[in-house]
């Protein structure tokens, strides 16, 4: 499994010539992306003391930035350097949910601040392998005993772990169409071996879930198993909990093509692992309030 504390990509090896133009590509578009939500450029470039001419040529995808106005650019917008050099669709992706502010929100709440350190420090001690791609599965608190897959990434973002994770629900009446699509962003502590998230719903905005894992490794496949319960703002989503299961698949974020696997599954469905159909077991869906 990935290291948590994965090493940057290196910038410095010669980047062939398809590479350099998806990376100016990626770059420019994603810095669009951000300047449309931080203000003035002209003040951007003030605070970032970059040269505005300079600035333009990054925005048009002319000239990359060099190493340290990366490292400049991404601290200035709150982000890593990996998040803001990844491709422009998982860029957006991990931006979507407004994720980033609502961090900077928590960070800068005085009563919050011992809590992220204790955390944030433990986190960079710890020996929890994390980072990467998942299959996430777990009985569907709207679809009833139905087993729910969804894509589950957990990234690295400065002194944080971060993680999101995006859910689809097909049609009843046309299993090829997508009723609803839900997209999840939070933070994950690794402590004591063990692995804590707390996340948001971005979509609808009104629901809020936590959950607990622990590293499981059976022969050659690597899972989480852990438990989650989450709360929305409305009776039409009552609360609920229920056991989950997180499987390894590769280091990386999340690539679109990986999406057209998320969906419900009935429980024997054998793309399902046997490890996570055992640890889910089939007797009941979910655990709810009476």
């Amino acid at each position: 499994m990935a290291r948590c504390f994965a090493k940057a990509e290196n910038m410095t090896h010669t980047l062939t010539p398809d590479e350099h133009a998806r990376r100016l590509k990626d770059v420019s578009a994603n810095l669009r992306f951000m300047c449309e939500r931080g203000g003035p450029i002209s003040e951007i470039c003030r605070k970032l003391k970059i040269n505005r001419q300079q600035f333009n040529k990054y925005l048009a995808g002319q000239h990359l930035p060099s190493q340290e106005n990366i490292r400049l650019i991404a601290n200035y917008f709150g982000i890593s350097r990996e998040v803001f050099l990844a491709e422009h669709d998982q860029f957006c992706a991990l931006i979507e949910g407004n994720f980033f502010s609502a961090m900077e929100e928590l960070k800068n709440a005085r009563k919050a601040m011992k809590f992220l350190e204790l955390v944030t420090v433990s986190s960079r001690h710890a020996p929890i392998d994390c980072v990467g791609v998942y299959d996430r599965y777990q009985y569907s608190s709207i679809y009833s005993r139905k087993i729910l897959k969804s894509s589950f990434c957990i990234f690295r973002n400065g002194d944080f772990f971060c993680h999101y994770y995006i859910e689809r629900f097909p049609s009843y009446d046309n299993p090829r169409a997508t009723d609803y699509i839900f997209k999840y962003h939070g933070l994950v502590f690794p402590l004591a071996g063990r692995m804590f998230t707390i996340d948001y719903e971005s979509v609808q905005k009104n629901e809020m879930t936590f959950g607990i894992y622990s590293p499981v490794q059976r022969s050659s496949k690597r899972f989480m198993f852990g438990l989650a319960s989450g709360i929305a703002a409305t009776m039409f989503r009552q609360p609920y909990a229920t056991r989950v299961v997180l499987h390894y698949k590769r280091p990386g974020l999340l690539l679109r093509k990986e999406l057209e696997g998320v969906t419900t599954l009935e429980p024997n469905d054998p793309s399902i692992p046997r490890e996570a159909s055992d640890y889910l077991g089939n007797g009941l869906d979910m655990i709810k309030p009476a």
